[in-house]
C-alpha cells in the first residue's frame, strides 16, 4: 500500500533536490506496511510531482528528532520547533529514492473523486 501526502511546493522541492531526507509529521499512518509516498504538492501546484521509498518512520521528542535530523530538515530550527509546539511527539519520514517526475500528474485524472488530503491519504490495497 501506498500513501498520498500533500507536501508544500517548497518543500517537495528540497526532498528531489536531495536537501531534505526527512518530512516531518505531527501524526503518522497507521498502517505499518507503508513503503512507498506519493508527493502532492500543494497550491498552488496541486499535481503530483514525484515518489519516494520510505526507509523508516521515526518516532521520537521533538528536540531528539531535531538533534537526529537536523543536517537534512530542509527546514530551519525555528520552523521544526514551532511546527511541533506542543507536541510531546514528533515524526520523521525518512526519504530514500526520491524520484520527481517529468511531467507532473493532475490527480484528478488517476484518482476518482480526488480530494486535495490535509495530511494524507492511503492508496492502493
Amino acid at each position: 500500500m501506498d500513501v498520498l501526502l500533500s507536501i508544500r511546493p517548497q518543500f517537495a522541492e528540497r526532498i528531489f533536490d536531495g536537501s531534505k531526507k526527512f518530512e516531518y509529521r505531527k501524526i503518522i499512518f497507521k498502517r505499518p506496511e507503508i513503503h512507498k509516498v506519493i508527493v502532492y504538492a500543494s497550491n498552488p501546484i496541486k499535481r503530483i510531482v514525484g515518489e519516494f521509498e520510505v526507509s523508516e518512520i521515526i518516532r521520537d521528542t521533538p528536540e531528539s528528532l531535531w538533534d537526529r535530523t537536523y543536517s537534512y530538515a530542509g527546514v530551519n530550527r525555528d520552523f521544526f520547533f514551532q511546527y511541533f509546539t506542543g507536541r510531546d511527539y514528533a515524526y520523521a519520514i525518512c526519504v530514500r529514492y526520491a524520484i520527481k517526475y517529468k511531467v507532473p500528474l493532475n490527480p484528478k485524472d488517476i484518482l476518482l473523486n480526488f480530494v486535495a488530503p490535509q495530511s494524507f491519504m492511503y492508496i492502493g490495497g
